[in-house]
């Protein structure tokens, strides 16, 4: 209900000032610029309130304002991303909550990607490292199992799909088709820390299991060695979870080539890689100090036989297109797991690559205009945009990296969240895993429903959204 009154309060004031200004007018006579048209279209068609019959939603895992920013610096400050080509911006806090007895509980202002992965995918707030489940005690407690918009979804009759960069086990794509206490316990042989949860307990089994089960339609990304684990428990005992899903009709595929040959008959599980998916770019390490002298990222390091992000997104709205419509939730996963790293090109080449995935999304919009396409990060992350020309005591204290942009000068990146070895010492070498941070989130929007980005909202509204 909150998210209905605000569209129509949005869609009462837009057609305010479209009145009071001309806008309408404006158009018709061609004096607004191409880009402008293309926004006043884009909200007259999300100002009705309907339900969209289909639902992108792409996620850049840690990809604050200074992640995005970078990237679009870094390819020539000029220049567009795609994600500039969708109209309607706001902002989404993204605090998760601590362990209590009851609820109110108390905030946690600086959220993993499971708790924020929790928000979107069940409306609700939950504690750090719960999976679509409520907040309890303590994280050795499991809370009660949550709804997801991807459940949803297949309610209504949708086609639904998961990709990730990660493996497809890890928190983000965990929250839509899994409950449990842990994200930790991703397959069969990693469940120690979610004892009552095993199907040996009579649980639903790890977060690999409980994907296969929920049969969702397409699966894409790492982690085959959790799903290459054997089920102990149920009626697949003794089976791997890529053979309980073979036998619950899924087709199996595990390479760039294997992949584009399926069809959409059938359920599809892509896993391409033992962990996590290879990186696109690679560099310089970060330093402490004034950092390297600027060089440019050495591109195209990604494997021939791993997709990339916008191949596995092209190729999963293939599959899934059909005519009750379809939720697909795209993640572009190593933004954070380099940021953690201190790999400024490595987080960069991620976030260009995500890029591409939204361009694919947006160009599907386009044609099919039913469509409502959501952006945004989990959370935000440690990497800041810092001067170049630092000397002396304003040197940045954490780790530099100094890359050439495609304008020809330096983008200087620093990672400062981690890495101190106490008071007056200096930092530890090498850059250990640097924190995440508390700051909202940028939310872009084009479509049905679109209008709800506007603002500054929290991750939880995400979910009706989407359709929760």
């Amino acid at each position: 209900m909150v998210m209905q009154r605000k569209r129509l309060t949005i869609a009462a004031t837009a057609l305010a000032v479209a009145a009071t200004t001309g806008i309408g007018a404006a158009v018709a006579t061609g004096t607004f610029f191409s880009k402008d048209r293309d926004t006043v279209r884009a909200v007259a068609r999300a100002l009705g309130d309907r339900h969209p019959k289909n639902v992108i939603f792409l996620l850049g895992d840690g990809m604050g304002t200074q992640e995005i920013t970078a990237a679009r610096y870094y390819q020539g400050a000029r220049n567009k991303l795609n994600v500039d080509r969708m109209p309607l911006t706001g902002f989404d806090t993204t605090w998760s909550v601590k362990s209590g007895t009851s609820a109110p509980y108390l905030p946690d202002y600086d959220p993993d990607s499971a708790s924020t992965g929790t928000m979107w995918a069940t409306g609700q707030k939950t504690i750090d490292g719960r999976i679509s489940q409520s907040p309890s005690s303590s994280q050795d407690v499991p809370g009660n199992n949550l709804q997801t918009v991807l459940e949803h979804a297949q309610r209504r009759g949708k086609k639904v799909g998961d990709v990730s960069t990660a493996r497809i086990t890890d928190a983000t794509p965990a929250v839509l088709a899994a409950h449990i206490s842990k994200r930790g316990c991703e397959g069969p042989a990693n469940m120690a820390a979610c004892a009552t949860e095993t199907k040996t307990a009579g649980g639903p089994g790890s977060i690999a299991e409980q994907q296969v089960d929920h049969k969702v339609d397409v699966l894409l990304g790492g982690g085959r060695d959790r799903y290459e684990q054997t089920i102990t428990g149920g009626p697949d005992t003794g089976k791997t979870v890529v053979q309980s899903a073979q036998d619950k009709g899924f087709e199996y595929v595990t390479d760039a080539d294997g992949l584009s040959a399926v069809n959409a008959d059938k359920p599809v599980l892509g896993l391409f890689s033992s962990g996590h998916m290879a990186l696109e770019w690679s560099g310089p390490a970060s330093s402490t100090g004034k950092g390297n002298e600027p060089v440019a990222c050495t591109e195209g390091q990604r494997p021939a036989d791993q997709p990339s992000l916008a191949a596995m997104t092209t190729k999963a709205i293939d599959l899934l297109e059909n005519r009750r419509g379809f939720f697909l939730q795209v993640e572009s996963a190593s933004i954070d797991k380099q940021d953690h790293a201190t790999n400024a090109c490595g987080q960069l080449g991620e976030t260009v690559a995500f890029d591409n995935a939204i361009g694919v999304a947006l160009d599907y919009q386009r044609r099919h205009p039913d469509t409502l396409v959501i952006t945004t990060a989990d959370h935000s992350h440690t990497s800041e945009i810092v001067s170049e020309d630092a000397s002396g005591s304003g040197l940045p204290t954490g780790y530099s990296t100094n890359l050439l942009t495609k304008d020809g000068q330096t983008l200087s990146l620093t990672y400062g969240t981690a890495g101190y070895g106490g008071d007056g010492q200096p930092p530890v070498t090498p850059a250990p895993s640097q924190q995440h941070t508390g700051g909202a989130v940028p939310v872009w929007g084009i479509g049905p429903r679109s209008l709800d980005v506007l603002g500054t909202n929290d991750h939880t509204d995400l979910f009706e959204t989407l359709g929760g």
